[in-house]
């Protein structure tokens, strides 16, 4: 595998003409490679793009592979950031959500990083049946007395043919309830700007110079190149992916192939996208922008349609910025999707 990505990543040299500001090792469990595997990779990045003198180089991890020497290796390769699936300090979610990781383990994984990183992220995840709030703000707080630099919380969600899934078709869970993942996202919002994080992005909890540059980017629209099975690629026009089956993509790759499909985004899936990614963070969308980009039918579109919203308070306008409110805030996906500009045949 580690040859068909290095092959690949020459294979598309010149696909991205700007500077690389982040190398992302995700999906999967990247963790499982060594240091050296790790800095050849990257090593091939620097050798067919452009790459900053600094960039960002995040690694995914399970707490269950930061072992104090894993650790170490990471720490003396050119991963500077880590971003650690604890998902929950609770046995019993662990269990429940089919984590191959212990509590224990969870925490130890965060006092490695803290030892051995300036900058890493944990994942925290709400809604689990059964969790109240008293358990969602214990998790909160666990996590927050670690002082780590970031937080990205997702609500959980029910994947088709999973365990999870099982058990609640069988009755033996509860289903997952919309209004007390509500609830939780809210007292995750109150309790980490009491902390002194930024909610950048809905999902993402920042300190001030540690927002995720992977996350900005993408939530501003730059063009990136996905790399490896499944991966998802976007140059601004084009959005393309690897076929998914591992032997396929090697197979392809050996052959000096490029196995992926894409599809030219039209200049509505194009607003589509910017209106969807800008207004789940903080910064919201930009009517000059949306002017700027799509022209002024657009503009008029968009506000039209955001009328409602900003008289129900679920939406503000702030000089030529258009933002989600604390009343919008989980609504933002579903609100996004009434400002889409759909072609109507």
């Amino acid at each position: 595998m580690v040859e068909a990505l290095s092959k690949e990543l020459e294979l598309r040299k010149g696909a991205v003409e700007e500077e690389v500001q982040t190398i992302y090792f995700g999906g999967g469990t990247p963790s499982l490679l060594s240091a050296e595997e790790l800095d050849r990779l990257i090593d091939t990045v620097e050798e067919h793009f452009l790459v900053s003198e600094y960039p960002e180089i995040t690694l995914e991890a399970n707490p269950d592979d930061l072992s104090q020497e894993i650790v170490v290796q990471l720490a003396e390769s050119r991963v500077n950031r880590l971003s650690i699936g604890i998902q929950s300090f609770f046995e019993e979610d662990l269990k429940l959500m089919n984590r191959a990781h212990s509590a224990a383990e969870a925490i130890q994984s965060i006092e490695l990083a803290k030892e051995h990183f300036d900058n890493f992220s944990i994942d925290l995840i709400y809604g689990i049946p059964g969790m109240n709030a008293e358990r969602w703000m214990e998790n909160l707080n666990k996590a927050l007395s670690f002082d780590v630099p970031h937080l990205s919380c997702y609500a959980l969600t029910v994947e088709p043919k999973t365990a999870l899934h099982h058990f609640i078709e069988k009755g033996t869970v509860a289903p997952v309830d919309d209004e007390v993942a509500q609830s939780h996202h809210q007292l995750l919002v109150e309790i980490t700007a009491q902390a002194g994080y930024d909610n950048y992005e809905f999902s993402n909890f920042g300190k001030p110079g540690f927002y995720s540059e992977n996350n900005m980017a993408y939530w501003h629209g730059e063009p990136y190149l996905g790399v490896g099975p499944s991966a998802h690629s976007y140059d601004g026009k084009y959005r393309s992916w690897n076929v998914s089956n591992n032997s396929k993509y090697i197979k392809a790759i050996e052959a000096s192939s490029l196995p992926l499909e894409r599809e030219l985004l039209s200049k509505n899936d194009t607003y589509n996208e910017y209106v969807m990614t800008r207004l789940r963070t903080m910064w919201g969308i930009s009517l000059e922008e949306v002017e700027d980009l799509f022209g002024i039918e657009y503009r008029e579109h968009l506000l039209l349609h955001a009328q409602s919203h900003v008289e129900a308070d679920r939406l503000e306008l702030i000089g030529q910025q258009l933002l989600v409110t604390k009343t919008g805030k989980f609504l933002s996906d579903g609100i996004a999707s009434d400002l889409f500009k759909v072609e109507v045949s």
